[in-house]
């Protein structure tokens, strides 16, 4: 009896290291990279890790601002894009719909997942005030790195980035799932479900009632690009960030065989620069990661309408990065660089808004 227990234990154990494992890879997607147990083999891993589409940007093609790697020690934060490409081209060209900043505590293993609004008015490095979104379509993910670490104060130099029809693939890859969608939601998502339907060619049902329900990967995906209900493309990044907590949730209550198919499935439609390498040496850590909190960056903002260009400038750039910084990095009394309050100048006289 105690030799069936221990052998249901082991398995279950090799399950839940498997589910770590896929996830780590997937948290390039999702929300940090699962990873599989060192039960499974370096083989295994390298083959599924080669599957991933590896983009050689080094640290030495991102800025960061001087002094700013001291005061992240500890920290460790990988930008995730989503970018609104329909044709694979996850280089540049594309602007980034969705960007989220996955930030590890690497003492207490916590982890926060940050939305930056597409529509942020900041300065894009070497190109001037614009929206953040359109950092990653004039330079790839190397200068929409840049842009976010010279103007929130931080030094991302690993990123990972999916396109449009991969949300519809990540989730129909775990069956679906689970959202409430609410009777203004209803409103608008059958809308972008034809949309997706004529860009993807692949069919879907139309959602026709409110309401908790199962959701397919292009009604997911319609869900998560509705803006026009109240708390717009604030409200419309929280929808992106429940789509990916509920995939992980049902990830990790898939079985081995369905979670190296997902794995399959998924990987080559990865792009990043974190090696094979780097995601192996993470594997050991994983599985003590939690996360626990998501929210929505900049804290204040207000629209503003710039050469007929609507834009959401930060009110103001300073002091939404120190706030920033005391409640995602635990930094108390935390006080901006020279080139945020440069930056924060910049768009006070242009938008004249100011605390």
């Amino acid at each position: 009896m105690e030799g069936k227990r221990s052998e249901k234990n082991t398995k279950k154990k090799g399950k839940m290291k498997l589910i770590w494992k896929v996830l780590l890879v997937l948290l390039v997607i999702i929300v940090i990279l699962l990873g599989v147990g060192a039960g499974i083999g370096f083989w295994y891993v390298q083959d599924k890790l080669g599957k991933v589409n590896y983009v050689d940007i080094s640290s030495d093609d991102i800025e960061v601002t001087a002094g700013i790697d001291e005061k992240m020690n500890g920290y460790r934060t990988i930008a995730i894009f989503g970018v609104d490409s329909r044709s694979n081209q996850l280089e540049k060209g594309t602007r980034s719909d969705c960007i989220i900043l996955a930030t590890i505590n690497e003492s207490t293993k916590e982890v926060k997942l940050t939305s930056v609004y597409r529509d942020t008015y900041l300065e894009l490095t070497g190109r001037g005030l614009d929206k953040v979104t359109h950092a990653y379509s004039y330079g790839g993910a190397a200068l929409a790195m840049s842009t976010l670490n010279t103007n929130l104060d931080l030094n991302i130099t690993e990123f990972v980035t999916v396109n449009f029809e991969s949300v519809v693939d990540i989730v129909d890859a775990v069956g679906g799932v689970s959202i409430n969608v609410t009777n203004a939601e209803l409103k608008y998502i059958n809308g972008y479900i034809d949309e997706i339907v004529k860009v993807t060619g692949k069919s879907s049902q139309h959602v026709t009632s409110a309401g908790t329900q199962t959701l397919n990967g292009t009604q997911a995906l319609a869900y998560g690009r509705i803006r026009y209900t109240s708390g717009g493309d604030y409200k419309r990044t929280e929808r992106m960030r429940d789509i990916l907590m509920a995939v992980v949730d049902k990830a990790k209550r898939m079985s081995i065989t369905q979670l190296n198919s997902l794995a399959d499935t998924l990987l080559p439609e990865v792009y990043t620069n974190i090696n094979s390498g780097e995601i192996i040496s993470l594997i050991p850590q994983l599985v003590s990661y939690k996360i626990t909190d998501s929210t929505g960056w900049p804290y204040d903002t207000k629209g503003a309408t710039i050469n007929g260009v609507w834009y959401g400038p930060p009110i103001t750039l300073e002091s939404n990065v120190k706030e920033l910084h005391e409640k995602v990095y635990g930094q108390e009394g935390y006080e901006v660089s020279d080139t945020v309050k440069e930056i924060s100048d910049k768009i006070v006289k242009k938008t004249g808004y100011s605390k």
